[in-house]
């Protein structure tokens, strides 16, 4: 799971002419083949809050934040679904340049510096008894039905709770353009009361929490004694591309805190390296 979370399409990439002529001619520093005047991005066409076709998207914002203090004239992108081979039909086949959003250490891509750092999430609504939860050992949930997409991080902490007979698993894929996300099936589902708990991706909780139902209770998982829940998201690159991954870094320094507040403006949970929030 190289960004760490669900919400996977399948379709088939469709890049146009112009990606193609790019890859031939728009040589980069040190012959990298890394387009000087178009922001080539790698993404999923429906993937929020992450990606979106239709630029609604925080990654669609960051890449027009790039574009600009990279000097490029416009962005495009080679859509292809967050599944199996997404990798290697984007970035590796040269049809783009960067992935917006990868988690650190996946050593299919070479990572930029960090640009956010955020954790899964506990979310509930308030006044419901369960106020001032804030790990999956709790002993409150022992008898709650806590609703998990499968196959992530806090499901092994649930399993060693042994608090998986109260399980509603959620699937780890999901066609968006059939069906709404695992998160925002999840949310609703707690505020009709299936379940009791979601565990998510904070990034797709915020979202989707603001979106449905602002008054719910999002808790950052950072107390559990064992397992990692926080996450350091960065650019993804080509490995061979190392003047472009100094460039981004750079654009990354310098930009900080418009970054963070693109991330803000879509409740993205941030927290730094000593796990404190970041507001502003």
């Amino acid at each position: 799971m190289w960004r760490i979370l669900a919400a996977v399409l399948f379709m088939t990439a469709m890049a146009a002419p112009s990606r193609g002529l790019a890859q031939e001619t728009g040589l980069g520093a040190a012959g990298e083949l890394v387009d000087p005047d178009v922001l080539r991005v790698c993404a999923d066409p429906s993937d929020m809050p992450f990606s979106d076709e239709n630029g609604k998207g925080f990654e669609n914002r960051l890449a027009e934040l790039v574009a600009a203090k990279t000097g490029r004239k416009s962005v495009s992108y080679t859509w292809y679904p967050m599944a199996t081979g997404f990798v290697r039909n984007t970035l590796r086949s040269n049809r783009c340049d960067i992935i917006m959003g990868y988690a650190q250490g996946d050593e299919l891509v070479q990572n930029t510096n960090a640009y956010y750092r955020s954790t899964y999430v506990m979310v509930y609504k308030k006044g419901n008894g369960l106020d001032g939860i804030d790990t999956v050992e709790d002993p409150r949930l022992a008898t709650k039905k806590i609703g998990i997409v499968a196959g992530t991080p806090p499901a092994a902490n649930l399993a060693k709770a042994g608090y998986m007979r109260n399980v509603r698993p959620y699937p780890l894929m999901v066609d968006t353009r059939l069906a709404p996300s695992m998160a925002e099936l999840m949310l609703k589902e707690l505020q009709s009361g299936v379940i009791d708990v979601a565990i998510l991706w904070g990034p797709m909780a915020g979202y989707y929490a603001h979106e449905l139902a602002p008054e719910l209770a999002i808790v950052p998982l950072l107390k559990e004694k064992t397992g990692r829940m926080a996450f350091r998201i960065t650019m993804g690159v080509r490995p061979s591309d190392q003047e472009w991954k100094r460039t981004l870094n750079k654009v990354i320094r310098e930009n900080q805190q418009e970054i963070n507040k693109i991330l803000l403006d879509y409740h993205v949970p941030l927290i730094n390296e000593q796990d404190k929030p970041i507001t502003q």
